[in-house]
């Protein structure tokens, strides 16, 4: 496993979570990320936390793997907090750093907004993790199936999502060995004025869109070698059909919303 980046990796697993369908997997994720915004007392985050949290138990990842992996954004998460330190001036003045006076209210602004970030980024990196991108693939085209009454691309859609989401660990990763080389080479990427440091993130650019586009070509042909041609007349190796584990979750999600609503300040 490839801890480097999380979001739109899929880790092989046998746990429960792995076989539920992943239609029953996208609707719990597209209404958690609309109930959280609506917590907004301690209760109602717990019962959220305690949802996400239980749901990694569940998938039998590692903590530690996913906390790695989530590294990229735990610097938008902090800078969400401080961000809400400096410019809320809600409640009263708790103490002052650097000449600025931190609020109460501030504090529990802050937490509750890094918190709800947090919550999201978890919740949503679960799908790609535990789902494989064909099966997101086939969830998504069967959730819209009826938008095709009206002629709507469903099919390709999916397909560009599923595509899209796959392909985001891999230009990280090329990313990452793209900025070794150039690092090797004497470029420096960290350090400098801002002006130089845009200068040299360049030759990380160039090469990388010359290796997305190639992989982009790659992929185009080797589909239509397999003589793709679009979703029309397609069958399914696979049937998706929701089962006992996928109701029982789905009712315990209806709990979790209740009690977020029930326990709202």
């Amino acid at each position: 496993m490839n801890s480097s980046m999380v979001i739109g990796q899929y880790v092989p697993g046998d746990s429960p979570v792995h076989h539920m369908d992943p239609r029953a997997k996208i609707t719990i994720i597209f209404f958690f990320v609309i109930v959280v915004f609506f917590a907004n007392s301690v209760a109602s985050y717990g019962a959220l936390a305690l949802f996400a949290l239980l749901s990694v138990g569940v998938t039998k990842i590692p903590p530690r793997f996913i906390a790695k992996g989530l590294k990229p954004v735990w610097f938008l998460i902090i800078f969400t907090f401080i961000l809400h330190l400096v410019v809320t001036k809600e409640g009263n003045v708790l103490f002052s750093v650097l000449g600025f006076d931190v609020y109460s209210g501030a504090l529990i602004q802050g937490v509750a907004i890094s918190l709800r970030f947090f919550l999201l980024i978890l919740i949503t990196s679960l799908l790609t993790l535990t789902t494989t991108p064909i099966a997101i693939t086939d969830a998504i085209e069967s959730i819209l199936h009826p938008l095709k009454r009206i002629k709507f691309p469903v099919h390709e859609l999916a397909l560009m999502m599923s595509i899209s989401l796959r392909f985001i660990p891999t230009l990280m990763q090329e990313t990452e060995k793209i900025s070794k080389a150039q690092a090797s080479r004497g470029v420096d990427f960290r350090t400098g004025p801002i002006k130089e440091r845009l200068k040299a993130i360049v030759p990380l650019l160039v090469p990388l869109f010359v290796s997305a586009f190639k992989r982009a070509e790659e992929l185009a042909m080797a589909m239509e070698a397999r003589g793709y041609q679009g979703g029309e007349g397609r069958t399914k190796l696979r049937e998706l059909a929701l089962r006992k584990i996928d109701y029982m979750v789905l009712v315990l999600f209806t709990f979790v919303i209740i009690a977020v609503f029930l326990t709202r300040a």
